[in-house]
């Protein structure tokens, strides 16, 4: 059986706000989440549990948040599962306090639009995220701790 991918949401007009997000940020902050989605979201079994804080965390319900760290920002992506895929819905950099609730209450209708729009008869599938995505919309970029053993 096939493990986990995570996809963008993609909003009713094709916009992808959390790539749009990342997108934004310099290159290698980008890269790290990158790499976070790769190596704690895609490829994990069906019946796995998410995973454990301190990578991610429970926000509300379904609703998750994958924590991203580099140096001094720390970034926040709210994703939820739906079967086999992990939905990124909504991307944040976190100051210190708890995650705002209009961000929260943004992210849960987000997946509300998904499950609405993924159940209609015609639809455009997501577009994946991570190594078995099509070519990314920003050229990769590998991190130098990659090639340090």
């Amino acid at each position: 059986m096939a493990g986990t991918q995570a996809v963008y949401y993609r909003d009713a007009r094709g916009a992808e706000p959390v790539d749009e997000f990342i997108q934004a940020l310099p290159s290698k902050r980008a890269a790290k989440i990158d790499d976070f989605v790769q190596e704690h979201l895609n490829g994990q079994p069906p019946e796995a549990p998410p995973p454990p804080f301190p990578v991610t965390s429970q926000i509300e319900g379904e609703l998750r948040e994958l924590r991203v760290r580099f140096a001094n920002t720390r970034y926040r992506i709210l994703y939820q599962r739906s079967e086999n895929l992990i939905v990124l819905l909504h991307a944040l950099e976190k100051g210190t306090e708890a995650i705002p609730r209009a961000d929260i209450e943004l992210a849960k209708q987000r997946m509300a639009d998904f499950k609405r729009r993924m159940d209609a008869i015609r639809r455009t599938p997501p577009r994946a995220v991570g190594k078995d995505a099509p070519p990314a919309s920003r050229p990769p970029v590998i991190l130098l701790s990659k090639w340090i053993n």
